[in-house]
């Protein structure tokens, strides 16, 4: 699901600043950036932050500055300065182009002036999850406002199946109809056959009312409707309500294989278009 959240801690020491931004996504794809000292500690500030959020495109972002910093902490790379700025330099003679900024440029290149750590302290690891806690706090806070506007949208596609079926009835009466008077003229031609075989014209009568009877399956789906709608006000998952969404297709699907009928078959199109809202957003839901 989508979220975002953010916390910081300033203190005499340091400055820390967690940000937290998730998109949707079906698996947890967690991506961490952070600061060169803090790669020790990877593997725990992933398994931590992945059991808190669970499932979406994450980023976590650590941002720490150092208040008191030793001046022989700071280092520059004199050897990797230089290659830089021969090659820029050789570059921009070979392309005619100004040389005033490529002092500039190299020392703002990776790994030229760094500083140097000895590790990460106790203290600032359990400052960084403390301030991990808080801005996972507001991302979840996020998560939770857009699940409510998920599931009013989930109910109102739900409903929008459930409101069509009433639809289908008046044109149920003129499919039975039709479907009368092509059976009647059928006997007819078949009393005429000299081949006529009763037994088998009544097979055949009960497999054609059984295929072309949808009651079943409009019960059926209501029931799921409703199954749906229940789920959805409990702590639900999204994997439930994906199951049922698909129990909720089957019957959309054999209700238009059997309607027979252009105006049942546009309310079947309308219900498989919600029906594929609700598998959309299902895909969001943790």
């Amino acid at each position: 699901m989508t979220g975002y959240g953010a916390a910081e801690h300033h203190s005499e020491d340091y400055s820390v600043k967690v940000e937290i931004r998730s998109l949707n996504s079906k698996y947890l794809d967690l991506n961490i950036r952070f600061p060169r000292f803090l790669m020790p500690k990877e593997i725990e500030l992933r398994n931590f932050f992945s059991k808190l959020i669970e499932r979406g495109n994450a980023t976590l972002s650590i941002n720490i500055v150092k208040h008191k910093v030793n001046e022989n902490d700071v280092h520059i790379n004199e050897n990797l300065a230089s290659e830089y700025y021969q090659k820029l330099k050789h570059l921009s003679e070979k392309l005619e182009a100004p040389q005033h900024d490529i002092f500039r440029i190299t020392t703002l290149m990776q790994d030229v002036i760094y500083q140097d750590d000895d590790g990460v302290s106790d203290e600032l690891y359990d400052l960084i999850l403390k301030v991990g806690e808080s801005a996972y706090k507001q991302f979840n806070d996020f998560r939770l406002k857009e699940g409510d506007s998920v599931k009013q949208h989930l109910l109102d596609y739900c409903e929008g199946i459930e409101n069509r079926l009433p639809a289908v009835l008046p044109f149920e009466e003129e499919r039975k109809a039709n479907t009368k008077t092509r059976l009647q003229k059928s006997l007819n031609q078949l009393m005429n056959s000299e081949s006529y075989d009763k037994n088998r014209f009544e097979q055949e009568m009960i497999y054609y009312l059984e295929k072309y009877d949808i009651n079943e399956e409009k019960t059926r789906l209501a029931a799921h409707c409703k199954h749906f709608k229940d789920t959805l006000k409990k702590a639900s998952k999204g994997k439930s309500l994906g199951f049922i969404a698909q129990e909720m297709g089957r019957e959309i699907n054999t209700l238009g294989s059997k309607a027979n009928h252009t105006e049942i078959q546009k309310i079947v199109v309308e219900m498989k278009e919600e029906l594929e809202k609700i598998k959309e957003q299902t895909l969001n839901i943790l």
